[in-house]
């Protein structure tokens, strides 16, 4: 937790940054260099696989035996990334709540506009539901746009009248694609990832002629009452920052339980960085803690 590591992740951060102005091409093409460099733990297996007719990322870890499904929602402002990409992080939450673990390969924009993703990871649930696995086993996971689909995923699922999860675990979630946070501007220099010059086009990209507060677009807008309990963890160091303080507003006004954790100092889903940075273990602990306890709560 020094504060020479987060200076040199902080370093390492603006070294790959998106270049402002550059194509959705190029920036995939830059994450999957950075992604790719990344070779998931020995012990983790990742092999490809379909729920609900949507391809998912299966994702266990050796030496643990699964008694419980994380659906975990990937990051990329829904235009980047994919579900392998997010791996190694989802593992660490399937190692820490003896889960199996589905990342999902959501259709991305601008090839494939809201509601695709929407649209997506409901059927990627239902999918777990009619394979007879128990709400009460069940958790979401997601980081940054993956943060703010677990959360209009939960709002999907309870507005079609499915049975939800028993917790949902949120890193640094996307949640305002209106980007309305004071945050978006007071954070610019602190961020060494995001900006608003960055997040505009990708908007564009995704909301395609619809309203970006749209509850299902940005859950901070939507209502969340009767959603289960939700962990949700940022960054002081993020532009989203008033993204996740907002959401857990809403939440609490709203009567869901909610923790939020604000670390000092540190970026967007920092939790990846884990062998760079103390914090990101130190969190992912804190948040095995809860999924498990309310796991336990639900089997009690």
């Amino acid at each position: 937790m020094s504060t020479e590591q987060q200076q040199t992740l902080d370093a390492i951060l603006r070294q790959s940054a998106f270049p402002v102005g550059s194509s959705v091409d190029e920036q995939r093409r830059r994450l999957r260099e950075l992604t790719s460099a990344q070779p998931l733990p020995a012990d983790v297996i990742a092999k490809s696989a379909t729920l609900g007719g949507v391809p998912v990322c299966e994702i266990t870890v050796d030496g643990v035996e699964p008694r419980h499904a994380v659906l975990y929602f990937h990051g990329g402002v829904y235009v980047l990334g994919d579900a392998l990409s997010a791996a190694g992080l989802a593992s660490q939450v399937g190692r820490r709540t003896d889960a199996r673990v589905f990342s999902v390969d959501y259709r991305l924009a601008p090839e494939h506009p809201y509601p695709a993703a929407v649209d997506d990871a409901l059927a990627t649930y239902e999918a777990l539901l009619k394979d007879g696995i128990a709400p009460s086993d069940i958790l979401f996971a997601g980081e940054s746009a993956g943060g703010g689909l677990a959360v209009a995923t939960l709002v999907n699922a309870r507005d079609h009248g499915l049975p939800l999860p028993t917790a949902a675990y949120l890193m640094s979630p996307y949640a305002d694609l209106t980007l309305a946070g004071a945050s978006i501007d007071t954070k610019r220099g602190a961020d060494p990832l995001l900006s608003r010059e960055l997040l505009e086009p990708r908007v564009t990209d995704y909301t395609a002629g619809q309203d970006a507060a749209l509850g299902l677009i940005s859950p901070v807008f939507a209502d969340l009452s009767g959603l289960p309990p939700l962990l949700i963890q940022v960054g002081s160091h993020e532009v989203l920052l008033d993204d996740a303080v907002r959401l857990a507003q809403q939440a609490a006004a709203a009567d869901v339980e909610v923790t939020l954790e604000v670390t000092p100092g540190v970026p967007h889903v920092f939790q990846a960085y884990g062998p760079l940075l103390d914090e990101g273990t130190v969190a992912l602990d804190r948040a095995g803690r809860f999924l498990a306890a309310r796991l336990s709560g639900a089997d009690a």
